[in-house]
């Protein structure tokens, strides 16, 4: 707290990191964060503090201010369009915001609000620009609030104040339907001219969020035309001074856009736009097309959040974003590249920038370095065999990033080339270090996929060798035994120790990799029904995935897989019902489950769709899940909140297989 008043803004720095690292923890609300509530108050309202806005922002987030579902009694009459959220993959719902502190918190803030009134003139514009959130969400007055923001608008000067100004005037319209009208007329009028650009854009993202109806029919031509023109107005403009401590607000301080204005206004618009991916792709191919490198880096960055959570024909923008691979910015080509990471396959029409890139600079493969180039991660996650003589070079580097195995998996045949190296590599892994898993897992993964068997010898002199109290020795040798498993009979001289796992804590994917080498149902059907007993410990759902591949010759373990399948666990009752299809071939009680579990937890639909596409005809009965899935337009794994690393992947997964499965009725 003494911090937060420091004359030095280092120590300002570290205060106000050290409050949303501990005392308002990844939005948490404590005793101690109530206890701060009114010091924070009076340090606002003293003027020789500076960077009060980043106080007022605090509090603003203390209350709850990141939720628009506020608790005022006229939220209900917005009309949301409220919806299920998704579950995460363990099917977990999230906790909740409405104890008793975060409750006491919003209460505290609410009784100080009025302090707010009075900055709303403050000679400092960053207070002025963080004020109008804090009044419209805690003051309570909408009339009143609305009032103060549109005769703030008149006087105001500073333009990312009276962006902030809209903003709050929005943010009130959503919030109050009591107010929405004039609100919503006030927004109109700013669309117009002769308000300045940037006015204008942050109007017709407010208005999108809250009326939708009131947007110009032209609206992709209006905000490209004024995107320009703001840029015209601050080309030339000197960028911000990226100075901050080593702390996460300074990380984050250094690393914002270089407009980060434009980013707000642009990130506005696309999220209030939501579904609507025709309007949003042609805003961004207009955005990636001009001439302003700061508009083009914006428009990378919203195609991300496009990208993974609407389904849409993309190639355009990608190849678009490709082309920003050839800018001599390198914040540009370092956004081109994030955003073409995460596509997988549907970076195929940047693939041969990102190829040419690769080819031209050494850098872009992580010559020499622990981790891999991010244009080579790019182009090996898009399948493209371009990446295999990079990969290979890496592979002969002194140090070999972990990266590299799992890059290697999306490669497919084309990458049998680097199966060599990678057991070479393998054969280097210390035995005894507390890096031997990080290093073997990948490579193991990729040795797997190519089905390497001459590998054989190298990963039984870590199963051999690998010491008891070695950290993470049971995940070890899990994956090692699943290794030897993808080999089939080419690993027949590992029975032996596959045979000596059974009994052990890895004797599920152990029992596995043996009926895959040897086909011993009498040796590996034991421990795979001790291991559908028991359920809760991570065992069960293996055991059944396991006995779904046996198939028929594991008949006797159907009545415990007909047990696992009522299980309270929806992913051991989703491998369970596989494994019956599997074994019996009856679809009945199979299908009953998969409908269940569809609607209960999106993350197992990948599994769902893959069963459904070896039951082929069978599978008619639930056809009118598949054909929903491919007619939403949101992606399943889409959720609020945050995302996955292979999410995109997964639903393009998802969608071809629900495609094969409709091909085959």
């Amino acid at each position: 707290m003494r911090g937060l008043a420091s004359t030095n803004p280092e120590e300002r720095e570290r205060a106000l990191d050290g409050m949303y690292g501990a005392v308002h923890h990844q939005g948490d609300v404590y005793d101690s964060t109530l206890a701060c509530i009114p010091f924070l108050f009076e340090l606002v309202d003293h003027a020789e503090v500076p960077d009060r806005g980043g106080i007022v922002e605090l509090l603003v987030s203390i209350g709850g201010g990141d939720d628009d579902a506020e608790d005022d009694d006229d939220a209900g009459d917005a009309g949301e369009d409220v919806t299920t959220p998704v579950r995460g993959e363990d099917g977990d719902d999230d906790d909740g915001d409405d104890d008793d502190n975060r409750a006491m918190a919003r209460a505290a803030i609410r009784a100080g609000a009025a302090a707010f009134v009075g900055l709303v003139a403050d000679e400092d514009p960053e207070v002025r620009r963080a004020v109008p959130a804090a009044l419209v969400r805690f003051l309570g007055e909408p009339e009143r609030v609305l009032g103060l923001l549109r005769e703030r608008l008149d006087a105001e000067e500073e333009g990312g104040v009276r962006l902030a100004l809209a903003e709050g005037i929005g943010l009130l319209a959503r919030l109050h339907a009591g107010v929405g009208a004039p609100a919503v007329d006030c927004l109109t009028a700013l669309c117009a001219a002769p308000h300045e650009p940037g006015l204008r854009l942050a109007a017709l993202g407010q208005l999108a969020g809250c009326a939708p109806d009131r947007l110009p029919a032209d609206l992709v031509p209006t905000v490209i035309a004024l995107l320009r023109a703001r840029s015209r107005c601050a080309r030339g403009s000197e960028e911000p001074e990226r100075t901050g401590t080593d702390t996460l607000i300074g990380h984050l301080r250094r690393m914002r856009p270089a407009d980060e204005e434009g980013s707000q206004l642009l990130r506005t618009l696309h999220t209030a736009l939501g579904s609507r991916t025709a309007d949003r792709i042609a805003l961004l191919e207009g955005q990636l097309t001009g001439e302003d490198a700061a508009d083009r880096c914006n428009a990378v960055w919203m195609s991300a959040g496009l990208f993974r959570e609407w389904r849409a024909s993309y190639e355009e923008p990608i190849a678009l974003i490709g082309e920003q691979l050839a800018s001599d910015e390198e914040r540009l080509r370092y956004a081109a590249v994030s955003v073409l990471e995460s596509l997988f396959t549907l970076a195929a029409p940047a693939a041969d920038r990102l190829a040419a890139l690769v080819e031209s600079d050494p850098h872009a493969w992580g010559s020499g370095t622990p981790t891999l180039g991010r244009p080579l991660k790019a182009l090996a996650r898009a399948g493209d065999p371009r990446a295999v003589p990079a990969l290979a070079q890496v592979l002969t580097q002194p140090i070999v990033p972990n990266e590299v195995g799992h890059a290697i998996e999306y490669l497919g045949p084309a990458a049998a080339p680097l199966a060599p190296l990678l057991r070479q590599r393998l054969g280097e892994v210390p035995l005894d270090s507390r890096e031997t898993y990080g290093r073997a897992a990948p490579l193991l993964s990729a040795l797997g996929r190519l089905r390497h068997d001459a590998a054989v010898p190298e990963v039984l002199r870590l199963l051999h060798g690998v010491p008891g109290t070695l950290s993470l020795r049971d995940s070890l040798v899990s994956a090692l035994a699943g290794t030897l498993g993808t080999f089939g009979a080419g690993a027949r001289t590992a029975t032996p120790v596959l045979r000596e796992l059974l009994d052990g804590p890895s004797a599920v994917p152990a029992a596995a990799a043996l009926w895959a080498v040897e086909g011993d149902l009498t040796a590996v059907l034991p421990p795979l029904m001790r291991g559908l007993a028991e359920e809760g410990t991570g065992h069960a759902r293996p055991a059944a995935d396991a006995l779904g591949r046996v198939g028929p010759p594991a008949a006797a373990a159907l009545p415990e897989l007909r047990r696992l399948a009522e299980s309270a666990e929806v992913w051991e009752r989703t491998a369970a019902a596989c494994a019956l299809w599997d074994i019996a071939g009856d679809p009945a009680p199979v299908l009953r489950v998969f409908r269940t579990a569809w609607r209960e937890n999106a993350y197992t639909r990948g599994t769902i769709a893959a069963c459904l596409v070896r039951m082929g005809g069978a599978a008619e009965p639930v056809h009118d899940l598949v054909h929903a899935e491919l007619a939403a337009p949101r992606r399943h794994r889409a959720r609020s909140g945050g995302y996955g690393s292979h999410d995109i992947l997964e639903d393009e997964r998802l969608l071809r297989d629900c495609r094969t499965v409709l091909d085959a009725a």
